[in-house]
């Protein structure tokens, strides 16, 4: 099974502190990958980095054939191959839901209209907005809206997709709304990388779940590691919460 995201000791620092200390793992092609941890744990800067959202320090980093710890990235290239989704849902209010999908297909893909129309009507089916085409953000739910920026990262057709705390601005039922989006994307075969508080979810979905703690890949194995964890570490973050 081929790797697309791999990471060999990577090391990342904002001034004085270091946020990463040699993080080093591998995601094979069509898995789902959750990384939790504390706040402060290193999760998300770990996942930013796989878009070239954060330059890395030391080490080595290849997501889908690019070389991110290299000087020169084609960064256009890359954003077709690496979906990302905020908690933020980055909207843009003035635009209707199909415009803010089709934005992207557009101007980075130069696709016609109508094959970007097509998409985002597909996109939108995918995660069960096919109604909205012709809302505004305004009119949607929390739940709605941040299925709609799923759609506007499916919509360019990425090979992997990387979700960092989708969920955590939203309350019970739209959370659940959203994690089945994400639950239909993995039977589908999506490659995955999540960012998430959700342990319930993490332990059903993810094909590996990857425990950071200060920094460092702390534990690592399938979803059901969570029910009994190896370390300390895990066992006092799984007891005590977030």
């Amino acid at each position: 099974m081929s790797t697309v995201v791999e990471l060999n000791n990577v090391h990342k620092r904002f001034g004085a502190n270091a946020v990463l200390k040699g993080v080093t793992l591998a995601i094979p092609k069509g898995h789902v990958t959750a990384i939790i941890g504390r706040s402060g744990s290193g999760k998300s800067t770990a996942l930013r980095c796989m878009n070239r959202l954060e330059r890395i320090d030391e080490g080595t980093i290849v997501v889908c054939g690019h070389a991110l710890h290299a000087d020169e990235v084609d960064l256009r290239r890359l954003r077709m191959d690496v979906g990302i989704v905020f908690q933020s849902y980055n909207l843009f209010p003035h635009l209707t839901v199909e415009e803010n999908i089709t934005l992207a297909p557009l101007a980075v893909k130069r696709m016609s209209r109508a094959q970007a129309r097509e998409i985002a009507q597909r996109t939108l089916g995918q995660v069960g907005l096919a109604d909205k085409a012709r809302a505004y953000p305004e009119q949607l739910s929390g739940g709605q809206q941040q299925r709609v920026a799923i759609a506007r990262s499916l919509a360019m057709e990425p090979q992997v997709m990387l979700f960092d705390e989708v969920t955590s601005a939203l309350d019970p039922q739209l959370t659940n709304e959203v994690l089945r989006v994400i639950e239909a994307l993995a039977a589908q075969g999506m490659t995955m990388v999540l960012v998430t508080h959700e342990m319930e979810f993490a332990a059903r979905v993810a094909d590996t779940v990857i425990f950071m703690h200060e920094g460092k890949v702390w534990e690592t194995g399938p979803g059901q590691m969570l029910r009994a964890p190896q370390t300390a570490e895990l066992r006092d973050f799984l007891s005590h919460g977030l």
